[in-house]
């Protein structure tokens, strides 16, 4: 039976794990709830190690664990407050984790400088539920920007690189559209556009359908389906999408209160669970 975790007001965690110690348990711990193809000796590229995060005096994630291996596809499902974005935003370090740590490719991030955070965020990207363009900008515009501001690109190339990944999502046609003057789904879709052209180690989606009408959603999953089949990049994804999930997912995370209760294959979690949480989660959407 699954029992939450009591509060307590310090929080102190141990020191992250050793690279090679920490892989080889990872390895064990995670070769059978996921379809990713493990290689022997493979590190994952994402260490999440007791992560804890309180605001004022809520907790909002208490002992937090997970790994993600290169090209795994990770879809945490949870009820709203459960913790997932924040968790999310504390990968991107948006958000300073209370106590715990994040490491990538067995670097640990947490504690970086202002500098430094800038330079980690090169590697990680985010797409977020309400699309962050920027509206004099016209959606090629959106998408070079990060290209040229941040990797330095030379204006022609990231123009091209921004071509690509907007007639990847199907908006070539819209290339000279600003904001306004596209849908909710279309500037989600140039907002999947901008983070990919930056080709991030790991792309990080904050219920990315949250805020769109129900017609729109459909496009935008399709992208992110395609994305996440063909793509070859690693994606952990926060989403009330259950077929999505079911369809697209390597693994499957299920949270709540703050902490990971279930995680495994997607058939094993949707119609196997072993968790009586996760069950009535499920069983209240379905």
């Amino acid at each position: 039976m699954f029992v939450k975790p009591a509060y307590t007001d310090k929080v102190e965690v141990p020191p992250a794990m050793e690279a090679n110690e920490a892989a080889r348990l990872a390895f064990e711990q995670d070769k059978g709830r996921s379809k990713h193809h493990f290689v022997e000796g493979e590190h994952p590229v994402v260490r999440v190690e007791h992560l804890n995060k309180t605001f004022t005096d809520t907790p909002v994630l208490r002992d937090v664990n997970l790994n993600v291996w290169n090209g795994e596809i990770v879809v945490v499902l949870g009820p709203s407050g459960s913790g997932k974005s924040t968790m999310l935003r504390c990968i991107n370090l948006l958000e300073t984790p209370t106590a715990g740590h994040i490491l990538i490719d067995d670097q640990e991030i947490t504690g970086a400088s202002k500098t430094s955070i800038n330079e980690i965020r090169r590697n990680l990207g985010m797409v977020f539920q309400s699309f962050n363009l920027f509206p004099h900008m016209t959606a090629l515009e959106n998408v070079m920007v990060g290209q040229t501001k941040v990797l330095k690109k030379p204006k022609e190339e990231a123009r091209a690189e921004a071509m690509k990944q907007l007639e990847a999502v199907g908006l070539a046609d819209r290339a000279d559209y600003k904001p306004p003057q596209l849908s909710g789904g279309q500037q989600q879709r140039v907002a999947i556009a901008r983070a990919v052209a930056m080709h991030p180690k790991v792309l990080l989606f904050d219920e990315p359908t949250s805020a769109l009408d129900p017609e729109l959603v459909r496009d935008v999953l399709a992208v992110m389906r395609d994305l996440a089949l063909n793509g070859d990049m690693t994606m952990i994804v926060v989403t009330h999408e259950m077929g999505f999930a079911r369809d697209v997912a390597d693994r499957v995370v299920f949270m709540e209160g703050g902490v990971v209760v279930e995680q495994g294959l997607p058939d094993q979690v949707f119609d196997h669970p072993t968790q009586e949480r996760t069950k009535e989660f499920l069983g209240s959407i379905r």
